[in-house]
């Protein structure tokens, strides 16, 4: 669920290979002019020819997890972006054209559409074709790769996994040669006595070793669990050590790899970045990954000492990344039962809100459980309410087709 899954994606397939260490480090202020015009009712102000797909469905599941409505544009917008197959491309900046080969459709940019239109409602129709499209181009071993015909990975199966979830489609019913999607995760997984044991790789390198990855960690913890972007905290596992086994359930990769990622974040708080060619450094998308993985899996106090940790830290880096790094945060706070409306005085909702069109409090939501009130008092929230109506403000994922570490 990584902010940087598009840009992450074309770099590992080649095609910014040379701007493979900033998906590391996230846009920056000094980041080039968007190359596009940036469409009404997207949200955000930066090139979305990578992102634009995953950061508005991001954007839209932060917003009806903490009780809003999103706005019809910022809906229409993304529903505009799906070819007449069902699939979704990363951007499209003309959609009123018919999509042709030159357009890329890919799994994970699709899957993340599918999670957003669920949590709308009323957009059946479009998620249900987004499905049949992900179907069609399910791999023999049951799972998905970043764009069809590519070998499966982790996050990719993952986001996949999590997009039927959320459309009332049972992953294990769906399959391909015999093989559902939860088939390959044991395969993926590291090993116990091996460095980086019980984490998950991308996929296997070119010699067939694997390789921890805490991006595919986190994903395919959520994947082997049948969740997808939005979890609350889950029932704490039996052991907390990795589990040996010939062949793991999908119950034991999740395990694994929530030991794994619990003793990761147990010393500083944080992951760090392992993009080679990346400067050392913490990594904020990662970590917030990790904290709703974590929670899914029952983990609640490491996942609470990352939360924590990104409370402190990760403010700067949301302003500076944008609407996707926003809605982790919100994702990441909704997992461990935090306020986003209070995160470390700034609220992210608001934050969010303010990249593009208003969305609108759910009539139907209990104000006293929206993250948009003030911590102290409910008579604060309501004002803070009514000057967000008052002055307009508008209310995440690394590219999926995942680098190797």
């Amino acid at each position: 669920m990584n902010v940087r899954r598009s840009a992450a994606a074309l770099a590992a397939v080649g095609v910014l290979a040379a701007a493979a260490p900033a998906t590391a480090a996230d846009p920056s202020p000094s980041a080039p002019s968007p190359q596009v015009t940036v469409p009404s009712g997207l949200y955000g102000k930066g090139d979305p020819t990578w992102d634009g797909v995953w950061r508005q469905s991001l954007t839209i599941v932060a917003q009806r997890t903490v009780g809003y409505r999103p706005a019809a544009a910022a809906v229409d917008w993304l529903t505009g972006q799906q070819c007449a197959n069902g699939g979704f491309a990363a951007f499209r900046a003309t959609p009123g054209t018919a999509c042709d080969s030159k357009v890329k459709l890919d799994t994970n940019n699709t899957a993340a559409a599918v999670q957003a239109l669920a949590a709308v409602g009323g957009r059946g129709a479009a998620a249900g074709k987004a499905v049949d499209w992900l179907k069609s181009v399910q791999n023999k071993d049951g799972g998905w790769g970043y764009y069809p015909g590519d070998p499966s990975d982790t996050n990719s199966t993952s986001v996949v996994i999590g997009a039927l979830t959320a459309a009332g489609t049972d992953p294990a019913d769906v399959r391909k040669s015999g093989r559902s999607p939860y088939d390959p995760l044991p395969a993926w997984s590291v090993p116990c006595g091996q460095d980086g044991g019980g984490a998950l790789a991308f996929q296997p390198d070119k010699k067939g070793k694997l390789l921890a990855n805490a991006d595919a960690t986190a994903a395919g913890l959520l994947g082997a669990l049948g969740k997808g972007f939005v979890v609350r905290a889950g029932k704490a596992p039996a052991k907390d050590a990795c589990t040996e086994a010939g062949h793991l359930t999908r119950a034991q990769v999740a395990d694994n790899a929530g030991a794994y990622l619990a003793a990761a974040v147990a010393k500083t708080g944080h992951l760090r970045s392992t993009l080679p060619g990346a400067k050392d450094q913490p990594d904020f998308g990662n970590t917030a990954d990790a904290v709703v993985a974590l929670a899914a899996d029952g983990r609640t106090d490491a996942a609470r000492t990352a939360y924590a940790w990104l409370e402190k830290n990760a403010a700067q880096w949301a302003t500076q990344s944008g609407p996707a790094a926003y809605a982790q945060l919100i994702l990441a706070a909704h997992a461990v039962g935090e306020q986003p409306g209070d995160f470390d005085g700034t609220s992210l909702v608001r934050s969010l809100n303010a990249l593009g069109p208003a969305p609108h409090l759910d009539s139907a939501a209990d104000p006293s459980a929206s993250d948009e009130k003030d911590s102290k008092t409910a008579v604060w929230w309501i004002v803070g309410v009514g000057l967000v109506a008052g002055i307009g403000i508008g209310f995440l994922l690394s590219g999926r087709k995942k680098r190797q570490p």
